[in-house]
């Protein structure tokens, strides 16, 4: 089975959509699948992370943004037109017949997916905004909402499976093993854990620090995770130092 992924990542758009497709690309390399990831956008750490893992990567190539009006507020994360970007990505997978392609990303809607049908057997979505419409078939959308259940109500194909909720969460082994030995807590709040993703642009993470600084909670330990690329990495390191947090900077397994 050939399989491939077209997402992107960059200071803007985050590594989160990257680091969740990397997940599911393991789980079927392990089962013998061909995975190929198609990008646009991909910071030098992460082209390396997809080599050391012995996945295929297709670079597009970057060239100025085309006009994007009456387009969403996160088509110019996609630095073409979604016809552009179709045309390129088609090309991409010219050379072989592939059984799905997983598409994670939100400057990419219906239109595109329409274009890919014939480069393609089946497509799969995975999103979180349901802001728009996609031409799948199979969408999964792994967080909790209280309309889970209808968010995407007109916006796929009648023949689409829907994967909705936690229960579909793209978990690397190692957190699936830790689940088994944590016991529910209870009890006051000892341990804070902070992470805003693998680049933090707005730099949640500092917000988050002085927040708990400024409650000043006795006792209390917290560990802040940041990717090594993030843009205030020497001043959140700083305040970690000063206020006796424990900063992890691109800990191990991080790329797991």
């Amino acid at each position: 089975m050939n399989v491939a992924f077209r997402v992107d990542a960059s200071s803007e758009i985050g590594t989160g959509h990257f680091m969740r497709c990397l997940t599911l690309a393991a789980g079927l390399k392990q089962r013998g699948v061909q995975v190929r990831f198609v990008s646009r956008h991909v910071p030098g750490h992460i082209r390396d992370m997809l080599s050391a893992k012995g996945h295929e990567m297709a670079t597009l190539n970057s060239i100025p943004n085309e006009e994007t009006a009456g387009e969403s507020s996160y088509a110019q994360w996609l630095g073409v037109s979604q016809a552009q970007d179709a045309t390129d990505t088609s090309h991409a997978l010219s050379d072989q017949v592939w059984d799905w392609l997983v598409v994670d990303h939100y400057a990419l809607d219906a239109r595109w997916e329409r274009a890919l049908r014939n480069a393609v057997k089946r497509i799969l979505v995975i999103d979180d905004i349901a802001d728009r419409k996609h031409d799948c078939d199979v969408l999964l959308d792994q967080n909790f909402y209280m309309d889970m259940d209808v968010r995407y109500t007109g916006k796929v194909p009648a023949h689409c499976q829907l994967l909705l909720g936690p229960r579909y969460a793209l978990l690397r082994d190692e957190f699936r093993r830790m689940r088994e030995q944590v016991n529910p807590r209870t009890g006051t709040i000892k341990r804070v854990f902070i992470f805003f993703g693998g680049v933090d642009s707005d730099n949640c993470t500092g917000r988050a620090i002085e927040s708990l600084v400024n409650i000043c909670i006795p006792g209390l330990l917290v560990d802040v995770v940041i990717g090594a690329q993030h843009p205030c990495r020497e001043q959140i390191e700083s305040e970690c130092a000063l206020y006796g947090f424990i900063c992890h900077v691109q800990p191990a397994g991080w790329q797991s």
